[in-house]
Parts: structure tokens; C-alpha cells; sequence
């Protein structure tokens, strides 16, 4: 029987790899190398309020002391480390991420680690009370196959969050956002990375924010995967948050 066609959420992008199993390499690749460098800078990128932004998006997304977290795509652990503080010592978290470089340098006593992707999550049925995903969701290789992952982790009246970066609507806007993000943030990279490529990590990071599927395509898959209340609340313009709950 023929494979379904996988739902990409952004077309190829052949500076960086040619198909989608060179697609899965490159993301796994690129993640390992940069991981000693990225916390500083994503520090330096958002001027220091990443931290304040990630918390405050977390609760305005319902997640509350003595939830239990599976964050998808925890990379150093920028959003579980604000996830952690909002659902306190009765909480507990688990992170997953397809990078054991990223999965290296996460640092969050007490959390349990799984390596895996968004598409086979190495979950249980309805294990999670919150399921959060932060700025990854351009990574996946199938977008209905991961939202139907989350749909399946999230216990009934469970919540999901997921976070990312979107073009703004103002054309003076974009071309702001694409010159900082394509030519500042690398050229910051270069002067504070140790790691080689985490200049072209960052030039890939705004390539696939401006080839990315369009919001209202994401909520509609979000629909599609069985999730109600879905939304999405933007915060500058260009925060994304997707929220919404299982039945």
C-alpha cells in the first residue's frame, strides 16, 4: 500500500539539504553541532526577555502547578526551565527531542529526558495534562502526523501550546524582521558561537520562519487532528501562539 504523503510545513530548501530524509539529517545534524552555542545566543537575539516572554505565554495558555508536561522539542531546555517554575515541585516534566547534542545541554534537575521526534512521540495515551512545543514546529517532517502525536499524548481536557515565530503583515515589517534574522543574528553568531555552524543555523532558522505553511493553515490542521478551542494569540506581531484543548 502506498505511503501517505507527508503534510511538509515548509517547501524544501535546497541551500540546506535536498529531500526529506536529507531534511531529518540536516535538522538532527545542525542541532548537534550548534548546541554548546545556542542558549547565548538566544539570549542575544532577544535581548534578555526570552525567559519572561516563554513563562508568560505558558500560563496564558492554561498550564498550572502539578501539571504534568511533555515539552516536545525541549532543546536546552529554554521552555521547560519556565515550565518547571509555573508548575512547581508537584509537577512533573518530560522532554523530548530528536537531538542528543541538544538533549546534552539541558540542565533541569528532577525532568526526564526521551529522545524521539514529534511524529512517534516515545509517549503513552493521554500521559500529559500539557503539551508544549517551542519554535520547532518548522522542523517537523509532517505536520498532521505530529499534531495527531499531540492529540494522542494529551489526556482528555488536556491543553497544547505551541509557540512560534510568524512573518508580520506589514510588508516595511517583514523586510525588518528578514534583515535582523538573516544577516544580524548570524553576523552575532559568528562573533559569540564556538561551534562553526551556528552562523548557518541562524540564516536556516529565518529561511524556514519565511517558508513556513501560513497560521490559518496550522490551525486548521490543529482542527483536523481533533483539538477544540483552538487559537491563536500573537504577541508583537510575530509570537505565535497556537493553543487549544483535546475533547
Amino acid at each position: 500500500m502506498k505511503e501517505p504523503t507527508p503534510h511538509l510545513p515548509h517547501a524544501p530548501l535546497p541551500d540546506y539539504y535536498r529531500d526529506e530524509a536529507d531534511h531529518t539529517r540536516y535538522v538532527r545534524r545542525i542541532f548537534d553541532e550548534t548546541a554548546v552555542d545556542y542558549d547565548r545566543i538566544e539570549r542575544t537575539m532577544a535581548f534578555g526577555s526570552g525567559s519572561w516572554y516563554r513563562r508568560e505565554a505558558l500560563v496564558r495558555a492554561g498550564l498550572a502547578a502539578g501539571d504534568k508536561v511533555v515539552d516536545v522539542g525541549i532543546g536546552t531546555g529554554l521552555l521547560a526551565r519556565q515550565a518547571c517554575a509555573v508548575i512547581g515541585e508537584q509537577g512533573r516534566l518530560i522532554g523530548v527531542d530528536p537531538s542528543p547534542g541538544m538533549l546534552a545541554q539541558v540542565d533541569l534537575p528532577g525532568i526526564e529526558l526521551r529522545e524521539g521526534v514529534a511524529e512517534a512521540l516515545p509517549c503513552a495515551d493521554g500521559e500529559a495534562d500539557f503539551l508544549s512545543f517551542g519554535y520547532a514546529f518548522r522542523h517537523v517532517s509532517d505536520v498532521e502526523a505530529a499534531l495527531r502525536e499531540f492529540h494522542r499524548v494529551v489526556r482528555p481536557g488536556g491543553r497544547v501550546l505551541i509557540l512560534e515565530i510568524s512573518q508580520p503583515s506589514s510588508g516595511f515589517s517583514r523586510a525588518m524582521l528578514k534583515f535582523y534574522m538573516r544577516r544580524i543574528v548570524p553576523t552575532l553568531a559568528r562573533v559569540v558561537a564556538r561551534a562553526r555552524g551556528s552562523a548557518e543555523l541562524w540564516r536556516f532558522y529565518w529561511d524556514t520562519i519565511e517558508s513556513c505553511i501560513p497560521p490559518e493553515q496550522i490551525l486548521q490542521a490543529m482542527e483536523r487532528a481533533g483539538f477544540v478551542q483552538v487559537q491563536r494569540h500573537t504577541e508583537l506581531g510575530i509570537f505565535s501562539e497556537y493553543t487549544a484543548s483535546r475533547p
